[in-house]
């Protein structure tokens, strides 16, 4: 099979957090003998072992929205009732550029892509916004017969009941999800909203991890408590219960935290970014590991995200906000442990941090877990025979 990758982001540098989780399936889906070429929506083309890269038609205007965000940042957040409103005017001129502009230039780049790709069975469309490229699976699909599947990775996030990220796009104002033959979901919850969108199937694919990429590595464990997210964003009272409370109350143990926008966390140092793989550095030095997860996917059933995974995969004492589903990953209390609130939070660190074989054994049985479910060629073989099946149904 060979297909060609429309991807939000290869730069590892960008601010895009699902970026590494991207690599990961490329990477998985390379290995189960599929040829792919991959072009980015945002930032340069990146060159890998497992695919092929084509430029980016637009990434000068690509950078040039990302600088009016940013600054748009810094004028102060909007306030979440103006945020849940749809689309605001800012939205609504990004897609009239994108349809006037940056639209017929991808449209032309695929249609080159696909006559020098002439063998390409399908086309895969990694979380860029569907309403700036309305018309275009419809056109590729007429002319080169190649049908699109689109993987929504975002949701519930993403979806129109709700306010979405202050950086991010409005992704569903305007899209037509029947353009594409399935879709794919991180969530099993959302998959129902997909539906009433237009979607014509959607699949659960959840994230993963790359056992090679999260091994363990022999360091110091000089870090009792630590967490690694981007922004405190639909998390700010989990943000507060399981970290800045508990290093107030916990002056003995040493907490630390690695990420962007974070805000006020107590006690908890913040650690120097110096590269992607510093990561499991960090998370390998840390006797007890923090996944907080953000509002709307805690809510949502089975709304999965990469750091459980990345967790496991590593070996490491996991402890969760309440996140509904997410016993279809871990099991609470033997793979993962979950807590209420900040008494919880402070009583099961200190259990965890007197019982080193507590530790081993809790991060043993979820990496077992990781290793039998859910790693990237795990999800490779999901992706591969979900196309399989719809090809043959004929959607």
């Amino acid at each position: 099979m060979k297909l060609l990758v429309v991807c939000s982001s290869l730069d590892l540098r960008a601010p895009l957090s699902s970026t590494p989780s991207w690599w990961q399936l490329l990477k998985a889906l390379a290995e189960a003998g599929v040829e792919l070429v991959a072009t980015p929506y945002h930032g340069p083309a990146i060159e890998s072992p497992w695919w092929s890269a084509a430029p980016n038609p637009c990434q000068r205007e690509g950078d040039a929205v990302a600088l009016a965000k940013r600054l748009a940042r810094g004028l102060g957040r909007a306030p979440a009732t103006a945020r849940t409103a749809g689309e605001s005017p800012a939205d609504r001129l990004v897609r009239a550029l994108a349809n006037g502009v940056t639209k017929p230039k991808w449209r032309r780049h695929l249609a080159g892509l696909l006559e020098r790709h002439p063998d390409t069975d399908a086309l895969l469309w990694l979380t860029v916004p569907p309403n700036q490229l309305v018309g275009i699976p419809t056109a590729l699909r007429q002319r080169y017969g190649v049908p699109s599947y689109f993987y929504d990775g975002d949701v519930p996030a993403s979806l129109p009941r709700f306010a979405g990220f202050q950086s991010g796009f409005k992704i569903y104002p305007g899209a037509d999800l029947a353009e594409y033959q399935a879709f794919f979901s991180n969530s099993r919850g959302g998959v129902e909203d997909l539906k009433r969108l237009g979607a014509r199937q959607v699949h659960v694919l959840h994230y993963a991890a790359d056992p090679a990429l999260f091994s363990r590595v022999a360091v110091e464990e000089d870090l009792d408590v630590f967490f690694y997210g981007h922004g405190a964003e639909y998390r700010e009272e989990w943000m507060e219960a399981l970290l800045a409370g508990p290093s107030r109350a916990m002056p003995e143990a040493r907490f630390a935290a690695r990420g962007t926008r974070l805000g006020e966390l107590g006690r908890v140092a913040l650690l120097p970014y110096l590269s992607f793989s510093k990561l499991r550095e960090y998370c390998c030095r840390s006797r007890v590991n923090v996944a907080i997860t953000r509002r709307a996917h805690a809510s949502v059933y089975a709304s999965s995200t990469a750091r459980p995974f990345e967790l496991a995969a590593l070996g490491c004492a996991m402890v969760s906000n309440p996140y509904l589903g997410v016993e279809e990953w871990f099991e609470p209390g033997q793979e993962i442990l979950v807590v209420k609130d900040a008494r919880e939070a402070i009583e099961t660190y200190r259990w965890l941090l007197r019982d080193h074989a507590a530790r081993r054994e809790l991060g043993a049985r979820a990496r077992a877990r990781f290793l039998a479910q859910h790693t990237y060629r795990h999800r490779a073989e999901e992706l591969l025979s979900a196309l399989s099946a719809t090809a043959r149904d004929g959607a």
